[in-house]
């Protein structure tokens, strides 16, 4: 049966635990020579080791498997250069690159340090921009060569960000971002072939669990035996496999949830209600007033993320 990413070259970065491992490993097995970026340090972005990336790469080859480690951080522009080098270097090319890194400072907005807010901004959003910033220019360089790699950006957000949860502004506001730099990065990569989209996970992690108090009781939840696990963070893994693959051509610019055997599509911003003015005429505040309160009554309720996952299970 032929592999899906036969013959393809793949970077993910925060691959040496979680998410970025399932995804790692599977895009090996589906034919992926891969590069396990990780930078090994914990939740908070304290430390650095080699073990996480390099445990990695001994499981992707002990399986027949192409892949080779890398350390740089992504949330150094230049480090996140030689990331995208790497794969060239190693496997001369490079197709898709997933974006999956990051970090937890969580704080109360009014305690939040400006290092806490800057050291998530940095590997979350800044990291996504470094990474896509190089793997960008490198295909629109190639195809301007006349070499066309269709290029796969997957980038990860956060229902933090698309929802809302207290204590993550930092992390929040760096999720809600990817999902927009990466509306954006479709539009301007498409004329070079290249798509891009979002994965939302909802899984058990070092982030929803460790450095997440709040959340700590819902994700350590287990099913009984036999029974799929809603919250395995490998449960994400095939969604990166098919929107690296060929099938996935026509996909982009698009924001895709995962909660175990459920795959939903998400759409940002859209109107809920609209209020015309009979003449017209400027809006006075009185009337703004009267208005904006009858469409927020009417409104559906804003949406809390520790209900939304429960209502997901």
């Amino acid at each position: 049966m032929a592999k899906l990413l036969e013959g393809k070259v793949a970077i993910i970065t925060g691959a040496g635990r979680g998410l970025g491992r399932g995804e790692a490993i599977l895009l090996a097995k589906e034919g992926a020579k891969v590069v396990v970026n990780d930078l090994g340090g914990g939740f908070d972005g304290s430390g650095a080791a080699a073990g996480p990336a390099d445990d990695v790469v001994a499981e992707i080859k002990s399986f027949g498997g192409e892949a080779v480690a890398n350390y740089e951080s992504v949330g150094d522009f230049q480090g996140a250069k030689k990331i995208i080098e790497c794969a060239v270097e190693k496997f001369g090319k490079l197709n898709i690159l997933v974006n999956n890194a990051g970090i937890l400072r969580d704080k109360m907005f009014f305690n939040m340090t400006e290092e806490e807010w800057d050291s998530v901004i940095n590997v979350h959003l800044k990291g996504t921009f470094n990474c896509c910033r190089h793997a960008c220019a490198y295909w629109r360089e190639e195809h301007k060569a006349g070499r066309v790699h269709e290029g796969k950006i997957i980038n990860t957000s956060s229902d933090a960000g698309l929802i809302g949860n207290v204590g993550q502004a930092n992390y929040g506001a760096a999720k809600a971002g990817i999902a927009a730099l990466t509306n954006i990065l479709a539009k301007e990569m498409e004329r070079y072939g290249v798509t891009c989209n979002v994965l939302v996970p909802v899984a058990r992690t070092r982030l929803t669990t460790d450095a997440t108090p709040s959340m700590k009781a819902f994700m350590e939840k287990t099913p009984p035996p036999g029974e799929l696990d809603m919250l395995d963070p490998e449960n994400m893994a095939p969604l990166i496999v098919y929107l690296a693959s060929d099938k996935a051509k026509d996909v982009s610019g698009e924001v895709i949830r995962i909660v175990g055997n459920k795959a939903f599509l998400l759409r940002g911003w859209h109107e809920v209600d609209v209020a015309t003015k009979a003449e017209k005429a400027m809006w006075t505040p009185e009337e703004l007033d009267k208005v904006i309160k009858e469409m927020i009554s009417k409104a559906p309720p804003k949406q809390d993320m520790l209900s939304v996952f429960a209502g997901l299970m």
